[in-house]
Formats: structure tokens, C-alpha cells, sequence
């Protein structure tokens, strides 16, 4: 199992809320910040999933994929950050 998933699934989020801050991710990365904070979190296991991210970016796209979501989505709303859109 991917460990972002993993870390999520440990503080009890439901596989409907992961598929849903997974698929803001693909939609709007701006958003999905939000959905993060609204899932209770404890600030450390939010910074092991950010150090996760910043040691293995594909880590993103691995759980991307695990969850059946389109990942060019997110390489779209990349470039659309990119250019201030």
C-alpha cells in the first residue's frame, strides 16, 4: 500500500474521503490543501507525508494510480501553476 495512503488510512480517514482529497489533487492542488486540513490530521503525520513527498515525488503519482485517478491531471494542474492560471 502506498504510505501516504497508508498514513491516512491509520488515523481512520475512509477510502472515500482519501479518493476524494486524491482526486482534488488531480483537479486543483490549491484546493486539496483544504480537504487535507479537514480531515483532522495531527500536524507531525502531516509533515511525514510532506517529508514522504519531498524525499519521493512519484510517491504522489504511486498513489495516484493506486486509486484508479488519471494522473496527467496533476502534470496539467502543474503547468497551469506554473503559468499563473
Amino acid at each position: 500500500m502506498n504510505p501516504i495512503i497508508e498514513i491516512l488510512k491509520e488515523h481512520n480517514i475512509s477510502d472515500e474521503k482519501i479518493s476524494e482529497l486524491f482526486q482534488t489533487l488531480t483537479e486543483n492542488p490549491m484546493m486539496a490543501m483544504g480537504v487535507i486540513q479537514q480531515l483532522g490530521i495531527p500536524p507531525e503525520k502531516l509533515q511525514a507525508i510532506m517529508g514522504l513527498v519531498m524525499t519521493n515525488p512519484d510517491v504522489i503519482k504511486e498513489a495516484v494510480e493506486e486509486l484508479g485517478l488519471d494522473f496527467s491531471k496533476v502534470e496539467q494542474a502543474k503547468e497551469k501553476l506554473k503559468q499563473g492560471q
